[in-house]
């Protein structure tokens, strides 16, 4: 009798999801498929008790329908290490408390339980930051505190993005040009007077043809991107912040990119990862809860979480 896999998730709270753009709610549909039991957490459900990994769990079966997408199960304690795979999906912020969880979840997975994606690469990476490991495929980039800094990079690129290290959704990113008078006081917003460290990047015309999403399995990319296109009046190429979307497959400069990070990602045991491109460039290589599945699902119709799931079997024991 095959053996039935034990899948735990820690997530955000399932009942506020928009369950028709949910990645994780696509690939718990696709675990159920597959008859694994599904073990729900959210992080604060995660702890230790004497070094050991432990969790409050509810127990989910799961409805592809946007009225009535889950109901809970049992609810219980467990030990992490009784579960084969843990997907990490919590979202941003990325702070104290999520790092804490990692070190949680490090322990469950030296007991020998699947992380996806590795904990040590979700403290390792930020998803802005990360971009420093490939400069030949990224725009000219700053990241400082320091205000006289930051308005010289403007003065000399004199159109550029200004974004904090630690945001999602297109929040607290504003496009500035030399000369704008607001800009000293988008560079206070954004650093917090100067107490946090903040990004600059040249801006990318080609911003007009969409941000593109591109999701990576095991560091190989689907090929097709997700282009997201800013509102009107808009710089943000982020569905929260009003874009539509437009399925498209993968340029040769897209796959080019793809190649030049696959290996890196493989190696940092970054499983499922979503990238970010403008034109030619990779902006964010984002790791913590990368969307767009259900949307290029339906766009091409394809299951990327049965892709996703291929890879993650391949890398458990018999």
């Amino acid at each position: 009798m095959p053996k039935v896999r034990k899948l735990g998730i820690v997530m955000d709270p399932i009942e506020a999801i928009k369950p028709w753009k949910d990645s994780s709610l696509a690939m718990l549909l696709e675990a159920q498929a597959r008859s694994w039991q599904i073990f729900y957490f959210q992080l604060s459900d995660i702890f230790l008790d004497n070094g050991i990994a432990m969790g409050q769990f509810k127990t989910l079966t799961l409805y592809d329908d946007n009225e009535h997408w889950f109901d809970y199960g049992d609810a219980g304690h467990c030990r992490l290490s009784d579960l084969d795979v843990i997907l990490m999906r919590k979202d941003p912020p990325f702070d104290l408390e999520y790092i804490y969880c990692t070190y949680m979840l490090e322990q469950a997975e030296e007991s020998g339980v699947l992380v996806v994606n590795k904990p040590v690469s979700l403290r390792d990476c930020n998803e802005k930051l990360f971009t420093r490991v490939f400069p030949e495929c990224c725009v000219d980039t700053l990241v400082s505190r320091d205000a006289a800094i930051l308005r010289g990079f403007i003065e000399q690129h004199r159109d550029i993005i200004i974004k904090p290290l630690d945001g999602m959704g297109g929040r607290s990113i504003f496009r500035v040009q030399a000369g704008d008078p607001n800009t000293n006081a988008i560079i206070e917003a954004v650093s917090k007077h100067g107490q946090s460290q903040t990004m600059v990047q040249r801006y990318i015309p080609e911003i007009r043809d969409g941000d593109k999403r591109i999701l990576l399995i095991d560091g190989v990319a689907i090929p097709y991107a997700l282009a997201r296109l800013p509102a009107a009046g808009e710089n943000r190429g982020n569905i929260a912040a009003g874009a539509s979307t437009r399925g498209q497959p993968l340029s040769e400069r897209d796959q080019w990119l793809c190649e030049q990070i696959g290996a890196e990602l493989r190696r940092r045991g970054l499983l499922f990862v979503g990238i970010d491109v403008i034109g030619d460039y990779i902006t964010e290589i984002n790791v913590t809860s990368p969307t767009g599945i259900r949307e290029l699902d339906s766009n091409f119709d394809i299951n990327i979480s049965a892709d996703l799931f291929e890879c993650i079997e391949q890398h458990l024991p018999d």
